[in-house]
């Protein structure tokens, strides 16, 4: 039975990942799960599995600096939220990857590759990709702009989502939960809107209430009620969203 580990420092990343590997290729069976790239090394000198999937950014270690020390004793698959710069870097180089969050149909095509991987030696990432990742880290480390979240993990039920966050439309908070609105469906996560108001894009989230975050493009209009407060009306759902009067401002420019 083929045999790998996971590394990511995001809990639910690693259990989205192992949730997906499951269902594209049943038969792998997944031997550990690192939190950095040096709990990794130590794994694939512990367990030798036969594939190791490497988030790109981890403390500690990085995932390409860990897949250096790792070299051949197993084969190396990146797991980037990066854009198609990087994707196209990985399509010239020696290793296989996985995009977050890892979609079905993309990851049954890494799947095939990997299945042709299995009875040949793994490739010694310090020699056969060494360019290609220093390529990489130096995109990387151009990139001055803020990392600002791109997808929002979040429960339906027992259910866990990738959900990307431009297809958020609102965030609204009550004590213990905050709630994550979409066209077709409602999330729950328990980040508050205070943290996330400092993570998201605010060219793309306005945070409109204390418990109130909003999608830019999901506003059709403000109205004002028979008591005077200002609401935000969203396009094609009923909710009306309060705002305070701090925030005013923002509507200014509409």
């Amino acid at each position: 039975m083929p045999t790998a580990i996971i590394a990511d420092d995001e809990r639910l990343m690693r259990d989205q990942l192992r949730l997906r590997l499951g269902q594209a290729w049943p038969e792998l069976e997944i031997i550990g799960e690192a939190k950095n790239g040096d709990e990794a090394i130590e794994l694939v000198d512990q367990l030798k599995p036969d594939f190791t999937f490497l988030d790109i950014r981890m403390p500690g270690k990085t995932g390409m600096e860990a897949a250096q020390v790792i070299g051949s004793k197993s084969h190396i698959v990146f797991v980037t939220a990066y854009d198609s710069h990087a994707v196209e870097a990985f399509e010239r180089g020696a290793v296989d990857y996985v995009l977050k969050p890892p979609e079905h149909e993309r990851l049954l095509v890494t799947v095939e590759r990997l299945k042709t991987h299995l009875n040949k030696p793994a490739l010694d990432v310090n020699s056969s990709v060494t360019a290609m990742l220093s390529q990489l880290a130096e995109k990387m480390t151009a990139k001055a702009k803020p990392a600002y979240l791109q997808w929002i993990q979040a429960s339906i039920g027992q259910d866990l989502r990738m959900i990307p966050v431009e297809e958020i439309l609102f965030f609204r908070s009550d004590e213990k939960y905050t709630c994550v609105q979409t066209a077709k469906y409602e999330a729950l996560i328990r980040k508050p809107v205070r943290d996330l108001a400092e993570e998201l894009d605010p060219s793309l989230f306005w945070q409109i209430h204390r418990a109130t975050l909003v999608n830019v493009n999901a506003i059709e209009g403000v109205t004002r009620d028979i008591r005077g407060r200002h609401l935000v009306l969203i396009k094609g759902k009923t909710d009306k969203l309060e705002v305070s009067r701090s925030f005013l401002h923002l509507f200014k420019q509409m």
